[in-house]
């Protein structure tokens, strides 16, 4: 299933996109995709509705993000070694974890705001894990167990806030609209191997990154269960399990960064893509 959230900021309403395309509410089935709506009997028991009778959106509207009342959006930094390469950090032994705030997340097609002051911010396309069943000390054969499914995750980065203004990386990461997700949550048995998906980055047209997650240095599996081994994982929890090389902060001669006015295009193989337009943030508003 290729599951969805749409509707104004703050009020989305759980969907479904059918095979034919067109977008179906799930209103009168699940109050949201989120939480325990992710476990493995609720999937089942979405996958066994009829399709045709689910009410069909009209409209343009607006795509949000794929999970709502995300817990934690946990993040794995350097998981490709010709990134960790580009980055010049050394390939590490163990993943390498941290928090991206839950303030950040946004629709797959919304603005992404530059932060007042902001001179390094970049891109970064990554394949995002969706808990669907809780767990800890989860082991790694049985990992996948606990996967509700994948979506595309944009970990934009303020590379001076993250590397220059002293402490971990969070700051440069959880900015407002930093964490675009989505379109859709496409579930687990949609996608045979996490391990094979092409995935890629365009700035205004141009290729920026190009790979696939065959090249990841700590797969899905072995991130999940080194996670619970350091945290309990929730329902609803999503995992952003790093980037191929290509950002702006490895661009030769000299870094690339974005500015007010351009736009990123960005998707993965199965998963749907995103669209979004930089656009300078107002200090005095608050979404």
């Amino acid at each position: 299933m290729k599951l969805l959230r749409y509707g104004p900021r703050g009020s989305e309403r759980p969907g479904l996109l059918d095979p034919q395309g067109r977008l179906r509410d799930l209103s009168a089935h699940v109050p949201d995709i989120a939480g325990t709506s992710l476990a493995p009997t609720e999937l089942d028991r979405l996958r066994a509705l009829d399709l045709a009778s689910l009410p069909e959106v009209g409209g343009d509207p607006r795509i949000g993000p794929c999970v709502g009342a995300v817990g934690k959006l946990i993040c794995v930094g350097l998981n490709y070694a010709d990134h960790a390469a580009e980055s010049n950090l050394p390939v590490p032994s163990e993943p390498v974890l941290f928090m991206k705030a839950t303030s950040a997340i946004c629709g797959p097609n919304d603005d992404v705001e530059i932060p007042p002051g902001a001179r390094k911010v970049d891109w970064e396309v990554e394949l995002g894990v969706v808990i669907g069943r809780p767990g800890r000390y989860i082991p790694k054969q049985r990992a996948l167990e606990h996967v509700a499914g994948y979506c595309i995750v944009n970990d934009i980065s303020e590379r001076a806030y993250q590397t220059e203004r002293g402490g971990q990386w969070d700051k440069g990461k959880g900015c407002d609209t930093f964490g675009p997700l989505g379109p859709w949550l496409v579930t687990r048995d949609e996608v045979p191997d996490a391990q094979t998906l092409d995935l890629w980055l365009d700035v205004d047209g141009q290729r920026r990154q190009n790979g696939n997650t065959r090249t990841m240095i700590f797969d899905v599996p072995t991130l999940v269960s080194y996670i619970s081994q350091f945290m309990s994982l929730q329902a609803g929890d999503v995992i952003s399990t790093g980037t191929p090389p290509g950002v702006g902060l490895g661009c030769k001669p000299q870094p690339i960064y974005l500015n007010a006015g351009q736009t990123m295009t960005l998707g993965i193989a199965g998963l749907g893509s995103q669209r979004q337009r930089l656009v300078a943030a107002d200090a005095e508003a608050v979404a």
